[in-house]
C-alpha cells in the first residue's frame, strides 16, 4: 500500500534517494538544491543508508567525484542548480561520453549575471546538448516519480547515459504538496541491484576510460553515443510501463491535457503547466477549445511524437522559462517548431519567453496567450511570432 506523506520536493528526493541507496552520493551545496545532499546525509550520518556520501569542495569536483565512482562500479547520484551545473560543464560531457549512468537531481535556477537564486531554466537547457537524458517535473509527486525511473532509465544496457530530473528551484522544491511514497522495499526491488557492465576496480578485464581519441575513432565514438541516446526513447517508455504497473501512475513522453478535440492549445515545462491547466479548466468553462502539452522529455527529443501531437491545432504558443538569445525563440520554441515543419506545418507557432529570474505567471498572463492564439485561429494571421510574458518593455 502506498503510504502517503507531505513533503518538499527537496525531501522527496531525498526520501527517493535513501529508498535507492546508492553506492556513491558527492555533492556540493548551491540554493535550491541544497536541501537534497543535507536531508540525505542526514539518513547517512543515521546510518539508514549504505551511501559512501562525498563533500567536495565546489560543483565541478562534485561530478568529477562522481564520475569517478561511477566508472569504479558505483551506483552514483548527486544534486545541483545554477551555477553549480554551469561550474559542471565540463565534466557533464565526459560522464556523457564515458557511458556512466550517473543520476542527478537539478534543481532549476536562474543563470548569473545578475546574480539571481531565483527559478527559471536556463540552467538545465544550457546543458541540453552535454548527451543526458533530461526528465521534467510539474510537482513533487513527479520529481519523486522520475528519480526512481531515472535509475532504470540511465543503467539500461542499451542507455548507459548519465540522467537530469529537472524540477522549479523555491517552487517544488521547497513547497509542500501531498505525494504518494512507495514501500522502501518496492523501490529496492523495481531499482534493482546495480550490475555495471564495466568496472574499473576488474582486475581480470581491464579497460581504458577516457582516452585520447584521435580522428581515426572520435567520430564513431560521438555516433554510439547519438544511438544509445536513441534507444532511451524505448526504454524511457519501457521502464514507465513497468512503474505505472507499480503505482498506477502513467508516464509518457508528455501530457496531453484536453487536448482530444482542443483547437488552440500550449507547450509548457514544469510548474507552470499547472497554471496552465486552470486556465485550461477556466476556458472550456466558456465553451472554448483550449488544450495543453507539457513535456517531460527534452532530452531524447520526442521529435515525431509532439510534431504529430499539434498538427490538429489551428495555433500553439511554446514557452519558455529560458531565453537563447538567438533572437528566433527559446530553446523548447525552436525544437518544437521544428518536428511542426514535418508535421504540422497547417498549425501556427508562436514563442513566448516567460518567468525568468523567477518572475512570477500569473494566470490572467497564461489566458492573454489563449486569446492572442485564438485570435490567430479566427485570423490565420501571427502579428508577433517572438514574444515575452510579463516583462516591463
Amino acid at each position: 500500500m502506498a503510504i502517503k506523506d507531505k513533503l518538499s520536493g527537496n525531501e522527496a528526493i531525498a526520501v527517493a534517494m535513501r529508498q535507492i541507496d546508492p553506492d556513491v552520493v558527492a555533492a556540493f551545496p548551491i540554493t535550491p538544491s541544497t536541501e537534497v545532499p543535507q536531508y540525505f546525509s542526514q539518513f547517512v550520518a543515521n546510518g539508514q543508508v549504505h551511501t559512501e556520501f562525498v563533500a567536495v569542495e565546489s560543483e565541478h569536483s562534485a561530478m568529477s567525484a562522481c564520475i569517478g565512482a561511477e566508472a569504479a562500479g558505483a551506483r552514483t547520484m548527486t544534486a545541483t542548480s545554477s551555477q553549480g551545473l554551469a561550474l559542471m560543464w565540463e565534466m557533464l560531457y565526459i560522464a556523457a561520453s564515458m557511458r556512466l549512468p550517473i543520476v542527478m537531481a537539478v534543481i532549476n535556477r536562474a543563470l548569473s549575471g545578475p546574480i539571481n537564486i531565483h527559478n527559471d531554466h536556463s540552467d538545465s537547457m544550457g546543458a541540453r546538448d552535454s548527451g543526458w537524458i533530461q526528465l521534467y517535473c510539474e510537482n513533487n509527486q513527479e520529481a519523486y516519480d522520475n528519480l526512481i525511473q531515472a535509475i532504470r532509465i540511465a543503467e539500461h544496457k542499451d542507455v548507459q547515459l548519465p540522467v537530469m530530473v529537472c524540477y522549479d528551484g523555491f517552487i517544488t522544491s521547497h513547497a509542500v504538496e501531498n505525494i504518494e511514497l512507495l514501500e522502501d522495499e518496492k523501490v529496492k526491488e523495481f531499482v534493482g541491484e546495480y550490475k555495471p557492465q564495466y568496472s574499473l576496480l576488474d582486475k581480470d578485464h581491464p579497460i581504458s576510460m577516457g582516452p585520447l581519441d584521435m580522428p581515426a575513432y572520435y567520430f564513431e565514438h560521438k555516433r554510439a553515443q547519438a544511438e544509445a541516446m536513441k534507444n532511451a526513447k524505448r526504454v524511457i517508455l519501457e521502464v514507465a510501463q513497468e512503474f505505472e504497473k507499480l503505482t498506477g501512475r502513467k508516464y509518457g513522453y508528455f501530457e496531453e491535457y484536453k487536448m482530444e478535440d482542443a483547437e488552440v492549445g500550449i507547450v509548457i515545462m514544469n510548474s507552470t503547466a499547472g497554471t496552465a491547466k486552470f486556465v485550461v479548466n477556466e476556458l472550456r468553462k466558456q465553451g472554448i477549445k483550449a488544450g495543453l502539452i507539457k513535456l517531460r522529455v527534452f532530452r531524447p527529443f520526442p521529435f515525431e511524437e509532439l510534431g504529430k501531437a499539434l498538427s490538429h491545432l489551428k495555433a500553439v504558443a511554446i514557452m519558455d522559462k529560458a531565453d537563447s538569445f538567438s533572437t528566433a525563440g527559446g530553446p523548447l520554441f525552436t525544437e518544437v517548431r521544428s518536428a511542426m515543419f514535418d508535421y504540422a506545418r497547417d498549425t501556427k507557432a508562436v514563442s513566448y519567453i516567460y518567468g525568468l529570474g523567477g518572475r512570477d505567471v500569473r494566470p490572467d498572463e497564461i489566458m492573454k496567450v489563449y486569446q492572442d492564439l485564438l485570435e490567430i485561429a479566427r485570423t490565420g494571421q501571427v502579428k508577433s511570432t517572438f514574444n515575452y510574458l510579463g516583462v516591463r518593455e
